[in-house]
């Protein structure tokens, strides 16, 4: 008897990740668990678990599942850990870092998309993770200190408030570089002496890091 289509895609999901080197157990679970298909417009659910970014609301993306895997591996996020995300989008990468650690805070900039999120995330049972609607350059002060950051928007250069947030031995991971040039993700770590310690890693493609909350949408 034939497999499902769907569940034959969603094992070429896995394979696709694992062939391009993604080989934390807890990532690729987390990847496994989390329906992609309600993350992503309705016009391109048959291209939900296809590895490339696709368009949401608001002008913004929802990432390639390989960049959220990668991204979420090279956060080294662990069970105990408190995960500031700043670009909620529809919520898939907050649903996804929300399956390893304890408490995921995801910051949105466009009212509609951290509506839509949050009220996704609660239906589909996510309930350790919290939506705020606000400044992304901002992050959450009252919340802080992280264990885990995790910018989902290209910055110019690291955001010196996050990155203030973070606890000692804390990790940031986040693409850096300028709208039209080159970027790459880059793993930030807070050394004992409160350094930042600095590393490079693969090159990307992000929307911009914008400051301030949208007055609109």
């Amino acid at each position: 008897m034939a497999e499902p289509a769907a569940d034959v895609e969603r094992m070429e999901f896995q394979l696709t990740l694992r062939r391009r080197g993604i080989s934390d157990q807890a990532v690729l679970r987390a990847m496994d668990e989390v329906p992609r298909e309600h993350f992503v417009a309705t016009e391109y659910s048959e291209s939900a678990y296809a590895d490339q970014a696709l368009p949401i609301a608001c002008g913004q993306t929802i990432s390639q599942p390989y960049v959220v895997a990668y991204m979420t591996e090279q956060l080294e996020v662990r069970p105990q850990h408190r995960v500031l995300e700043i670009g909620t989008g529809s919520g898939y990468q907050a649903a996804v870092l929300s399956r390893i650690a304890r408490e995921v805070v995801s910051i949105e900039r466009y009212r509609t998309l951290a509506d839509a999120a949050r009220d996704r995330l609660k239906t589909l049972g996510y309930a350790n993770v919290t939506v705020i609607a606000g400044d992304g350059f901002a992050g959450a002060p009252d919340r802080a200190p992280f264990d885990r950051i995790m910018v989902t928007a290209a910055a110019e250069q690291v955001p010196e408030v996050l990155a203030a947030q973070l606890a000692d031995g804390g990790k940031m991971v986040l693409p850096l570089g300028v709208r039209k040039g080159p970027q790459y993700i880059v793993k930030l770590t807070r050394l004992p002496n409160g350094e930042l310690e600095r590393e490079e890693l693969i090159a990307v493609r992000f929307v911009p890091l914008l400051p301030g909350q949208a007055k609109e949408l």
